[in-house]
């Protein structure tokens, strides 16, 4: 099973970007805490999430940098060449994303009177 949940803020705002097929996808960065084993400080592992489709539209409409979310989805690697060498990817694809702050939460980034505070809320 692959299963990934994972709680953090957005390090930087989602990138939403369109494929050559018409298909929309977010780019978002997620810092999750972490403890370091001996002193205790915390930490934090950058993990990249991609979003497709409706998670990203809902991901361009109601996220923003610092914002703490919840997300469930599943781990995917890939590889592609640059400047002739191989390079690996291990992103996090979602396919849920909540709140996990109440503050301010339901309110869409972008001021358009949108009312959804979650993913499965937005009708369509």
């Amino acid at each position: 099973m692959n299963k990934v949940i994972l709680m953090g803020r957005l390090a930087r705002d989602p990138e939403i970007q369109t494929t050559t097929t018409g298909k929309v996808k977010a780019l978002m960065t997620l810092a999750v805490d972490r403890m370091k084993a001996k002193d205790g400080t915390r930490a934090a592992d950058f993990i990249g999430l991609v979003a497709w489709e409706k998670s990203a539209e809902f991901a361009d409409k109601y996220l923003a940098k610092g914002k703490k979310i919840l997300i469930e989805g599943r781990i995917q690697t890939g590889s592609y060449e640059k400047d002739g060498r191989k390079v690996y990817t291990t992103d996090v694809v979602c396919e849920r994303i909540e709140f996990a702050e109440s503050k301010g939460s339901g309110e869409p980034k972008k001021d358009d009177g949108g009312e959804y505070a979650r993913q499965e809320d937005i009708p369509f």
